[in-house]
Parts: C-alpha cells; structure tokens; sequence
C-alpha cells in the first residue's frame, strides 16, 4: 500500500472535519474522494501531502508519515489552487522551468503541452489563457513532473466534456504505469470513465465506497 489511514482525525477551529476516515490506496489505483463542499476531501488531500497533521488517528504515505519536505517532494505531486504563475514566461517556458528544476520529467514540455491540448497557446502567458486553459497548464505540469503518487484537487475545474474524457484517459495510463491517484472530484464519470474506486465522505466520515 502506498497510503494506510487509520482512524484519520482533524479538527479546525474547535470542529471536527475529518472523523475516524479510514482509507488504504495501492500502487496502480485511483482512488475518488467524493462529497458535498465541507465535507473534508480537501482537508483529507492536506494530511496525505503532509501539509497538516492529523489530531488523531495513523497516516502512513509511501511507506512514513507524510512530511514537507524536498525527499517527499520528489515522489508526490500535488495539484489544487491555481498557483501564483511567473511573470513574464509562458505556458511553454512555464513547463520547460518545470522540467529543468526536477531533472528526469516523466514528459518533455512539447509531449506536455500536446497531451493537455495547449500546443496552440504555448506561446501565451498564462494570464492570456481561458479559465480551462489555465486548468490545462496546472495538470500538465502535475504530470510532467516524474512521481509516484498524484494528489488532485477537483481537477475537473473548469474542463469540458470533451477534455475531462481525456483527463480520464491520462489517470488511466498514469495508474497503468505504476503511480497511485487520490482526487477529490463532484465528478462521478470522470472516476468511473478512470476506472477509479469511489470513496465518500460525508460530514467528515467515510460513508460508503464503490
């Protein structure tokens, strides 16, 4: 198992957000996090990329506890919030940036750029791209960069029908290859058309799984 969650607890602001969720994920599974907003699929993502401490409960992600740091970094990604882009580059030289800082990427920018639909707006900024676009240029970088797990934040923002059948496609080959995928996602067809497992939260707890 590359996670094992026992009994995950967190508590914010004196509530509790995440109660007794058990979950265990596996080298070449995707696994959907589902549930209303508030439910703690986002709080869940945090504690399995060591951006928040559990309260309670055991949390063990590739083997140890989940830690922000550069040796964890190079087997996790972890894509939610748009990030703050740099000035001045583009979508290209965005993703060139990225493979020259974490050396053997798993795709080139130009591979990068083709899978993700972006080879005709390589050359814009970010900023000049459409809301999806940008979405586009987020995941592409998550998958250019050589990992074996993908934590996913919604990353059904802002996508059409027709790219999200693509979106599930590339989870598809990615598992295929090895790697693990934990998303948080409102969209059912997108995990199933994945082939991902479907794990609910509600309120905090693990409702049902399918």
């Amino acid at each position: 198992m590359l996670i094992t969650a026992r009994g995950l607890g967190v508590v914010l602001g004196g509530e509790p957000v995440l109660r007794g969720v058990d979950l265990t994920v596996a080298r070449g599974e995707i696994v959907a996090v589902a549930g209303e907003n508030g439910a703690g699929k986002s709080t869940l993502l945090r504690c399995l990329a060591g951006l928040r401490s559990p309260d309670s409960g055991e949390l063990s992600v590739l083997g140890g506890p989940p830690r922000d740091e550069p040796a964890f970094w190079r087997d996790v990604v972890l894509a939610g919030d748009e990030p703050a882009w740099y000035p001045g580059l583009t979508a290209r030289e965005h993703l060139e940036l990225m493979g020259t800082v974490h050396g053997a990427s798993r795709l080139d920018a130009e591979a990068a750029l083709e899978a993700f639909g972006l080879h005709g707006r390589a050359d814009a900024p970010p900023p000049a791209l459409s809301t999806g676009q940008r979405q586009r240029l987020l995941l592409a970088a998550a998958f250019l960069r050589p990992s074996r797990l993908l934590l996913l934040d919604e990353p059904e923002r802002g996508l059409d029908a027709g790219f999200r059948r693509r979106l599930a496609a590339i989870l598809a080959e990615y598992a295929a290859g090895g790697g693990a995928v934990v998303m948080a996602t409102h969209d059912a067809a997108l995990a199933e058309a994945a082939g991902g497992r479907r794990v609910e939260l509600a309120a905090g707890r693990v409702r049902s799984a399918a």
